[in-house]
């Protein structure tokens, strides 16, 4: 089913370390509203959908947010390679580099681990939607702090990684489709199911 290019979607080149950047970024990694949590909550709702035009969608939203996951990692692993326990001293990934030192783990900024807990999948489709538009909302927010914190430029390349920030524009019930570029993420229901 899945089909795996070995190349990053965006590719990601960071050249100096940065253990406070990535105290931050570890977030879009693992944090409740992270790359994990999205390709996790899209890729279980899909088996509940009833329609299989937006089963087939939210596959393609849950596999492409795999592909996240893997540029975000490297982008973690690039700004943390080579740090020494001088380098990581006094830094917010002081208490994270005790645990996991340089390597790429699942968790938020608060420190505290990734956990299904984070994500929802009521079996429902309008609830499920419903809880995606919310989660999607709070990413955007978050990528608009990376965005406008004069982040060096790599990490904009959350601004229009898949056409999400157009999720919570469009009228979600009446979908604009599904491109390969540019994934819209709004659904379609159809007529015959009833809404609240």
């Amino acid at each position: 089913m899945f089909a795996y290019d070995k190349k990053l979607q965006y590719p990601v080149k960071i050249a100096r370390p940065n253990p406070r950047l990535a105290s931050v970024i570890i977030s879009q990694f693992g944090g409740p509203d992270g790359e994990l949590a999205a390709s996790m909550r899209y890729l279980s709702q899909r088996y509940s959908m009833p329609f299989d035009d937006q089963k087939g969608l939210l596959t393609d939203i849950g596999t492409e947010e795999l592909s996240h996951l893997e540029m975000v990692g490297a982008i973690i692993h690039q700004l943390t390679r080579n740090l020494k326990d001088k380098d990581i001293v006094g830094t917010p990934l002081e208490k994270y580099f005790v645990d996991h030192t340089v390597g790429v783990y699942p968790a938020a900024a608060a420190g505290f681990p990734w956990n299904a807990a984070s994500i929802q999948v009521k079996g429902d489709p309008i609830a499920d939607l419903t809880e995606d538009l919310a989660a999607d909302a709070t990413t955007l927010h978050s990528q608009h702090f990376k965005n406008s914190s004069r982040f060096p430029r790599e990490f904009s390349l959350f601004l229009d990684h898949d056409g999400r920030s157009r999720y919570g524009r469009l009228e979600y019930l009446r979908s604009l489709g599904s491109g390969v570029l540019g994934l819209y993420t709004a659904v379609s229901i159809p007529c015959g199911y009833p809404l609240p």
